[in-house]
């Protein structure tokens, strides 16, 4: 059973800083919950690539399963929100290159772009189609 129990929370962790993947959605209005310039946003972040993006940077990084109030669709894949440890409980920046919320924002939505799941879409779901396609021809007689 200890397996499934909850990790520990850090301390502090209630002041990490909230992101959501409709702050960085190039599909998404101001109105919608956009926080960063369109031309610097994402087209459909999810809370997983996030997660892969920011975990790499050294900060402190956890998911939680939480919706955003502003999304309009309360399906799963819509999921997520990502909590990120910006400063020391004393109130020292953790790293010096993330200083602000809208600091991990930028350099999530100039990373995930380059994600090997972006640049290489899977290409197994035509091969099924084009069998199909074969195989109604050989039907007649």
């Amino acid at each position: 059973m200890a397996a499934t129990a909850a990790r520990p929370v850090p301390d502090g962790y209630e002041r990490w800083a909230c992101l959501y993947p409709a702050y960085i959605n190039k599909d998404k209005s101001r109105a919608e919950g956009r926080r960063i310039p369109k031309n610097k946003a994402v087209s459909s972040p999810t809370c997983k690539e996030m997660l892969d993006v920011l975990s790499t940077t050294g900060l402190q990084v956890r998911g939680e399963r939480k919706i955003y109030c502003r999304e309009k669709s309360k399906e799963p894949p819509f999921w997520g929100r990502v909590r990120v440890q910006l400063k020391t409980p004393a109130g020292e920046a953790v790293n010096p290159k993330f200083r602000t919320r809208e600091d991990v924002m930028l350099f999530a939505a100039e990373k995930i772009p380059q994600l090997k799941t972006r640049t290489n879409p899977k290409h197994g779901q035509d091969g099924g189609q084009q069998q199909g396609k074969q195989g109604k021809g050989k039907k007649k007689k």
